[in-house]
């Protein structure tokens, strides 16, 4: 019985983290795509540029 239990509690949200608002694994994935695209053109700014050069 106490392994039927635990094994209900495994999956669930801790009790502390269950009143945030988690966003969709989607949404995340575009944001860090979005902030890595972002960075690249700030660094390699001059990169790009010398090309309409």
């Amino acid at each position: 019985m106490k392994e039927n239990k635990s094994e209900n509690n495994l999956n669930k949200t801790p009790h502390k983290m269950a009143r945030l608002a988690w966003p969709k694994a989607k949404y995340g994935v575009i944001i860090a795509i979005i902030i890595i695209i972002i960075v690249n053109l700030i660094y390699y700014k001059d990169h790009f540029l010398s090309f309409f050069k």
